[in-house]
């Protein structure tokens, strides 16, 4: 895979730049009901880009490796560090 169609399969879901499994797996099944041949306005050539831009996105986070340490959790959940700074704030 290269960088070109990473960047393809980013255009053809529409997605931020830090989007999550979730959004990715959503977004597959949104574009899929929207243009499945049995839906009003279907296109098979739409579906094909669809998946393999699903493809593709599953290959990269896939192989994305996750870091368990404090500073990227905090970039992940950046209220969890204002409850850290700020003990009583958001006190559960």
């Amino acid at each position: 895979m290269t960088f070109d169609e990473l960047q393809n399969a980013w255009q053809v879901f529409q997605l931020t730049e830090r989007a999550s499994l979730k959004e990715i797996k959503e977004r597959h099944r949104v574009l899929i009901k929207r243009y499945h041949p049995d839906s009003g306005g279907g296109d098979p050539e739409r579906i094909r880009q669809v998946n393999e831009a699903y493809r593709v996105l599953q290959t990269y986070v896939s192989n994305y490796r996750f870091c368990f340490n404090r500073d990227e959790f905090y970039e992940q959940n950046p209220e969890e560090r204002i409850r850290d700074q700020f003990p009583l704030w958001g006190s559960r």
